[in-house]
């Protein structure tokens, strides 16, 4: 058993363990200018970071009155996400020595994504994560996605764990709010820092405003380690 009792840890992937977004943006953006509609821009695809692909998608299809089918843009978009995240993913580097601290501990972990497990999958195998990461969830095999607690219960589900004894690592709102819902402790790291003051951020027991500029894989270890239980949020 691990020296933190019996925590566990499970992670949202993209925007927190990777640096996947500008790759989401791109594959996006194609496949709207595909569509008849050009010029989307970084600014509007900051909108939908920590909702998911067939969600977005969706709305999408609502607000620019596409002629294609949910399914048909989601297959798209998803396609064009697959070839660049195959080509160029980094995991952020304080994000993978916190993951070894944990294993080497024997800390249970998990990925939680709303991303689709073709994509989630490639990007693991492509950083190594997945050496140290292989009970993954995606909110593809849930009946709903973040905000809804769904993919983080199911998450704990296959780790054996109370949901009262995991914490979530989220870069968004929508994630932060599902951890709340799960019942589960929650280090937040906005991955768009003007969404730091978002309502559902106020829930997190650790919130750092600074984003992965702020995170180090040794402060977080000693949170879990020194931060009691029950402990308030506290920001920094």
């Amino acid at each position: 058993m691990s020296n933190l009792g019996t925590l566990a840890v499970i992670f949202d992937l993209d925007g927190t363990l990777v640096d996947s977004e500008p790759n989401y943006y791109e594959a996006g953006r194609q496949v709207l200018a595909e569509h008849g509609v050009p010029g989307f821009t970084w600014a509007e695809h900051e909108r939908y970071v920590g909702i998911s692909t067939l969600e977005t998608v969706g709305i999408w299809k609502r607000e620019y009155a596409l002629t294609a089918s949910v399914e048909e843009l989601f297959a798209a978009k998803n396609r064009r996400y697959l070839e660049l995240a195959r080509a160029d993913t980094s995991a952020y580097p304080e994000m993978r020595k916190f993951v070894e601290l944990l294993a080497a501990e024997g800390v249970p972990m998990a990925v939680a994504s709303g991303s689709s497990p073709e994509a989630i999958d490639a990007i693991l195998a492509g950083t190594g994560l997945g050496a140290w990461l292989r009970t993954v969830v995606s909110a593809d095999e849930v009946e709903r996605g973040k905000p809804a607690p769904d993919v983080f219960l199911e998450a704990a589900r296959r780790l054996g764990a109370d949901p009262a004894d995991c914490v979530v690592l989220e870069d968004a709102a929508p994630g932060a709010a599902a951890a709340h819902a799960a019942g589960m402790r929650c280090i937040a790291i906005p991955y768009v820092a003007a969404q730091a003051g978002a309502p559902e951020f106020t829930t997190a027991d650790l919130l750092l405003r600074g984003g992965q500029q702020e995170f180090t894989a040794r402060a977080a270890y000693d949170w879990l380690v020194h931060g009691p239980r029950g402990s308030r949020r506290s920001t920094r």
